[in-house]
């Protein structure tokens, strides 16, 4: 039925001009929901208003109601216009990271007198220096604080010039953590020199610290200046015993920041900060799943971290997919930042090891954040988009064939219910009435079996699945297609695909047509899992019908009681092997005279059989 609110929608939207430029999707009230940008403005919006869509997409469309479009000179100027108007706009729909104001930046002017280090949400334009940004307010105070103590500034309330020689020391100055600057007599240059030191611990550049104060102690020593030696080794001490505290500084000044972006039960976006080759901090945003692919979300993310001054300027941004715009998002953080910013997607090295160390990250916050459940259902709304399945496959059964010769083929039926094991109405089939291993047939046995019992009636096969697997290929669902299709049943039926290393690479329809699984690990984890599982128990039932057959052909034999079979089926593994074992073979696994009972066992048999008049051919 047409919908007419869609097909002006589309109307407008074929109208457009195939130019790049900025969509702005509108609601009933007129409120903006939505903002993207394209390089050609005609072909992406009137893409939303016809087609099949993800669930998110498809409840965004069926809110729009109007929409505005602003033509762009180029694609990076449609890059920044849609920038800026997310920012402003903040849509439902967008991804959005948090608000900047929790990470905050450390201002230091060294033009004046006494420079002091404050705290300050934004990176302002005022001539100071401004160092960050860092995690939160507490983490900036502490590194305030461990600098301070480090070079023995002043970390109180006293203002300078202002409060020297009016009240005596503070307590920092007698516990030696101050050099005690509000005396009347200290010194306004040994002040400067001290903060210009605290820039370059800021500036991650404590090493150049440590090089310069060893080099002013050893002068000192050398001219016999013991007291001013004295000071520097404690000072140079307290630079080099910042320790790990100074990683957490550097992270503002990382040089390498490699990305990571995983879709989960929620959605994780992490960012790694390197200073030569060395991890010294990270970040981590979780959101609810993006409409975007994850290349588009990706540039979107990086796009507003880095312009919202949320994690310093690197030199270069590795990111795990390759994104259509990388070429003009370089061109904005660098213009934005002042440098040349690379943007990179590695594929092998140790650039690609980092590239592997983000994505860990973001998988692991996603499973600290969210419960099994959250994750299980998750994959299984990914496994029903994949599929294109018209229920959600909450009860998934499985099939395989198991088969040893004509006589000892069977097969194995799983189920899981929520992406958990039910393993009660797990069932077992011994497969009738063929002439030989045959796969198919045996399957198309199995299945056919299976739902003729519960269209019977039969309380155990009562609830049909939502979604069958069948290990094998495309034959094979087309066998159980052709199952239930003579019983009149409807299931959604894939085979299990299987790669060069037996793992599971792919569903696939009756018709060929393969949907790969190894993109997302959790669905891949899952459907390997099903598929080992189903094997297994089918393998195991063989064995224990083969043990049944060993325990009932052995038991007659004179001597051969529980242990002793358990010895002959271990070594021998088949009854064949058995059979034609010698006497002496045999007695190297049981007792002389019991091998020589099951020889002769054996062998009187097959006299017997050879012995025998052959049955006469029935007449047609």
């Amino acid at each position: 039925m047409s919908n007419p609110v869609l097909d002006n929608l589309s109307d407008k939207a074929n109208r457009l001009p195939l130019l790049p430029g900025v969509y702005i999707m509108l609601d009933g009230q007129g409120q903006v929901i939505y903002v993207g940008k394209a390089k050609k403005l005609k072909n992406r919006v009137s893409s939303y208003f016809h087609g099949e869509h993800l669930p998110k997409v498809a409840a965004m469309v069926d809110k729009v109601r109007d929409f505005n479009v602003i033509v762009a000179g180029s694609e990076f100027e449609a890059l920044v216009l849609e920038n800026s108007l997310i920012k402003r706009h903040k849509p439902h729909y967008n991804i959005l990271l948090k608000d900047d104001k929790g990470y905050p930046f450390i201002r230091l002017d060294l033009r004046e007198e006494y420079p002091s280090m404050s705290i300050q949400s934004r990176a302002g334009k005022d001539g100071a220096r401004y160092f960050g940004p860092f995690g939160g307010r507490s983490q900036t105070r502490e590194i305030i604080a461990t600098v301070s103590k480090a070079l023995l500034l002043p970390d109180c309330s006293r203002k300078f010039p202002r409060d020297i020689g009016k009240e005596r020391p503070c307590l920092n100055y007698h516990m030696g953590a101050c050099a005690g600057w509000c005396l009347r007599d200290s010194d306004a240059g040994d002040y400067r020199r001290r903060m210009m030191q605290a820039s370059l611990i800021l500036d991650g550049k404590s090493g150049e610290l440590i090089e310069e104060l060893r080099a002013q102690m050893e002068q000192a020593a050398e001219e016999l200046r013991f007291e001013r030696a004295a000071e520097l080794r404690d000072r140079l001490r307290a630079v080099e015993g910042l320790g790990n505290r100074q990683r957490v500084i550097a992270t503002a000044f990382a040089d390498t920041d490699a990305i990571g972006f995983c879709r989960g039960a929620r959605t994780c976006f992490t960012v790694l900060h390197f200073v030569d080759g060395n991890l010294v901090g990270k970040d981590t945003e979780m959101m609810d799943e993006p409409l975007e692919e994850d290349g588009e979300a990706l540039s979107g993310l990086v796009r507003q971290y880095y312009t919202a001054h949320r994690g310093g300027w690197p030199k270069s941004i590795l990111l795990p997919v390759e994104i259509e715009d990388a070429a003009d998002l370089e061109e904005l953080l660098s213009q934005t930042s002042g440098r040349r910013i690379y943007i990179e997607t590695p594929k092998r090295g140790e650039r690609m090891r980092l590239i592997e160390s983000a994505a860990l990250n973001a998988r692991e916050e996603i499973q600290r954040r969210t419960t099994l459940a959250q994750r299980r259902s998750k994959t299984l709304e990914w496994l029903q988009k994949a599929l294109e399945l018209e229920n959600f496959p909450r009860r998934i059964e499985a099939f395989d064939i198991s088969n040893l010769g004509a006589t000892g083929i069977v097969a194995g039926m799983t189920v899981h219910v929520d992406g958990k094991p039910l393993r009660r109405d797990y069932r077992r089939f011994r497969v009738r009435d063929l002439d030989g291993p045959d796969d198919y047939a045996s399957m198309h046995q199995v299945v056919y079996r299976r739902f003729a019992r519960a269209k019977d009636g039969d309380e155990k096969f009562a609830e049909l699945p939502d979604l069958l697997l069948i290990d094998g290929g495309d034959t094979h669902a087309a066998t159980a297609e052709q199952a239930l299709g003579e019983l009149g049943i409807s299931v959604p039926v894939f085979g299990m695909v299987k790669d060069e290393r037996h793992r599971t690479r792919a569903l696939i329809r009756s018709d060929g047509r393969e949907i790969g699984i190894k993109g997302n690990q959790a669905v891949f984890s899952l459907i390997g899992s099903i598929q080992e599982q189903t094997h297994r128990y089918a393998i195991e039932y063989q064995r224990s019908l083969r043990s049944e057959g060993f325990a009932s052909r052995l038991d007659a034999i004179p001597g051969v009681g529980e242990k002793r079979r358990a010895d002959l089926i271990k070594s021998f593994k088949s009854l064949k092997a058995i059979r034609e074992a010698s006497a002496e073979q045999l007695a190297l696994v049981v007792p002389k005279n019991t091998a020589r009972a099951v020889y002769d066992y054996f062998h009187k048999e097959d006299a017997e059989c050879a012995s025998s008049p052959a049955a006469p051919e029935e007449e047609n």
